[in-house]
């Protein structure tokens, strides 16, 4: 009852407009920036624990017209992108590579349970020692930070493909090309999709982690010296970008995967 009932409401959302599908959204935001607001107005009135979002808003427009949150939002998405990028492609890479080849598997995966258990901001200093301080070790702790869960979820879509749907190409002479992009590939397009979209958190945090050593510029830079100096309100400033670069990417991979595997989304309407 409660599984129909659930069905029925995710197929009337899939036949909304676009606006209605953004309401409640807009609706989510608006109450925690009223909530956000309140409570620094009336609860937490020191101005060095919290700020209302008013005055993030005001100073997020001053630090942008002075050109500096503009200048360090640049810094960060060029080391966000090419972190990001070079995940992907290593990881989707890797991912086939190991539901592929047993050897590859078995040979590989300690070092992706090992790498993945260890800490990112206790290898910062080493990526700093090994490619300085320019934008080359950034993109190197960031790159580590989302690769894996993209690498980890390509393997398990790959190696969970319904045997029954490999066994009935087979039998109709599909040969081993076509069986991985024709049912293979699709069938582990979710779990991709599902790796990315860990992937981007995790590299944004990989963003202010590899900004904490030996950055001069950047939304973790700006964090880290506007707590130094108390300045509580750019400190949210930065975290905001961040959040909203976060919804923007998750909201990006949901329509990429809307287009890659649209059959999936038909079954909910149905």
């Amino acid at each position: 009852m409660i599984d129909t009932s659930y069905r029925s409401v995710s197929a009337r959302l899939q036949r909304m407009s676009l606006p209605a599908r953004f309401l409640p959204t807009t609706a989510s935001l608006t109450a925690a920036a009223l909530l956000w607001e309140l409570t620094g107005r009336f609860l937490v009135k020191s101005p060095v624990l919290f700020v209302p979002f008013s005055s993030v808003i005001a100073r997020a427009v001053e630090l942008w017209r002075e050109g500096e949150l503009q200048a360090n939002i640049l810094v960060s998405s060029v080391e966000f992108t090419g972190g990001f990028i070079l995940a992907v492609v290593v990881g989707i890479a890797f991912g086939v590579l190991m539901a592929s080849s047993r050897f590859a598997k078995y040979f590989f995966e300690p070092w992706v349970s090992m790498l993945y258990a260890t800490p990112v901001l206790a290898l910062g200093p080493l990526f700093i020692l090994w490619l300085g301080i320019g934008v080359a070790s950034k993109i190197a702790i960031v790159f580590l930070t989302a690769v894996f869960p993209i690498l980890i979820n390509t393997t398990i879509g790959l190696t969970t493909t319904d045997r029954t749907l490999i066994e009935v190409a087979r039998a109709f002479g599909a040969r081993q090309q076509q069986i991985f992009t024709k049912i293979r590939l699709p069938s582990a397009t979710p779990f991709v999709i599902a790796g990315l979209r860990l992937g981007v958190a995790r590299a944004l945090v990989g963003v202010v982690v590899a900004e904490l050593f030996g950055a001069r510029a950047g939304l973790g830079f700006m964090i880290l010296t506007s707590t130094q100096s108390f300045d509580t309100a750019a400190v949210y400033v930065g975290v905001l970008v961040l959040a909203v670069a976060g919804i923007a990417s998750v909201e990006f991979l949901k329509w990429v995967e809307k287009r890659l595997v649209p059959w999936r989304y038909q079954e909910a309407e149905e």
